[in-house]
């Protein structure tokens, strides 16, 4: 056993360059800064490019041309950087390329405060892109998260070929914490299909309306076609409105039919409860701390930390929740996950408790809620 004392962004690298990437572009942002700083530690070493943008348009422009030359690919930023890597990640949605995006949160908005944390980009990561179709988003909430996350978070951008991002935030990615790394348990490794050469090249071609593509990298001995525009599956722009249609299903069913095969999730759950805390990110936390107190005082509640934020754990929700008669969720925002909640439980009572003024909810306020 080796212990380690790190903040969540040099868990991210160490998670990222265990899943085999190769490659990062950023630009420096509070509170994601020290996630390059790692990487620029991290990744010579080990044969990788570490590349400082002139801006966050450029770094998310560079990590796209690295992945479809077929390298392992990371970016980090914050809700400002997120802003300007919007069209890039509708390029990355719409041509399959994959990606691993952290976004360490802080407080909004517009530049808000730097220093202070929030999960306010909560909706943004799911719809700030052109067409709202999906992407995965999942939510660390401690440093062997951030490590544990970081690698399922690659294995999805591989699987998928889609962005990914790790919905962070600035008080666990700048929170140091003892970790025995060696004993979190990772999954292994999936890097993207490669196709078979052999046969005709279709860059966009799947066997069904649920998969991504095999790939083969730009600059490949094979004709390998790309383009930002609606395309056929021979890479081709297109108008023709049935192949077009077919190519929006398959981008949403890829991930929305597999949603439960990459659930992540903890459950600590009383049979003696009627109310269920739901909470993520860091504030699952300080739920962990409320539930126990309540529990030590005679007032079971059961608690619910979901880990995939996006695509949304439709089934996860709804199977744990029916045993309760009432639901809260708690986050640091004005409330946006728990209109998810609200809209998988009809008629069931969802009481909320949520503030984004750069203090972290503390146990007690959660405590006078359940």
């Amino acid at each position: 056993m080796a212990l380690s004392f790190i903040e969540g962004n040099e868990a991210v690298a160490l998670g990222a360059l265990a899943a085999g990437c190769r490659f990062f572009a950023g630009y420096p942002i509070t509170p994601a800064t020290t996630v390059y700083n790692a990487m620029l530690k991290y990744l010579p070493p080990e044969g990788g490019v570490c590349l400082q943008g002139e801006d966050e348009i450029a770094s998310i422009g560079y990590c796209l041309g690295a992945s479809m030359a077929g390298v392992k690919v990371l970016t980090a930023t914050s809700g400002p950087g997120i802003s300007l890597y919007s069209e890039q990640i509708s390029f990355a949605i719409g041509s399959e390329i994959p990606l691993v995006i952290v976004n360490v949160q802080r407080l909004g908005p517009s530049t808000g405060s730097a220093t202070k944390g929030a999960d306010g980009d909560i909706q943004f990561m799911r719809w700030g892109s052109s067409a709202g179709l999906p992407v995965i988003v999942l939510a660390p909430v401690d440093v062997a998260d951030c490590y544990r996350l970081t690698v399922h978070a690659f294995n999805l951008a591989e699987q998928y070929r889609c962005p990914v991002f790790l919905a962070s935030n600035k008080e666990i990615a700048m929170t140091r914490e003892s970790v025995d790394l060696d004993a979190v348990e990772l999954p292994d490794i999936i890097t993207r299909k490669t196709a078979d050469r052999a046969k005709p090249f279709l860059p966009f071609a799947t066997p069904n309306d649920h998969t991504a593509p095999d790939f083969l990298p730009i600059g490949d001995p094979t004709l390998v076609r790309q383009t930002s525009s609606t395309h056929g599956v021979n890479g081709y722009i297109t108008v023709d409105p049935e192949e077009i249609q077919a190519f929006q299903i398959r981008l949403e069913k890829k991930l929305k039919a597999h949603v439960d095969e990459f659930t992540l999730f903890e459950r600590d759950l009383d049979p003696q409860a009627k109310t269920l805390l739901v909470a993520y990110g860091v504030t699952a936390r300080a739920a962990r701390v409320a539930v126990a107190a309540s529990r030590a005082a005679g007032k079971p509640v059961s608690l619910l930390i979901p880990k995939t934020l996006w695509p949304v754990s439709e089934r996860l929700i709804m199977d744990t929740a029916a045993a309760y008669d009432r639901v809260v969720v708690v986050e640091m925002n004005m409330g946006q996950y728990v209109r998810e909640i609200q809209r998988l439980l009809p008629g069931k009572p969802v009481g909320f408790l949520g503030q984004m003024n750069g203090n972290l909810i503390k146990p007690d306020q959660i405590r006078e809620v359940i």
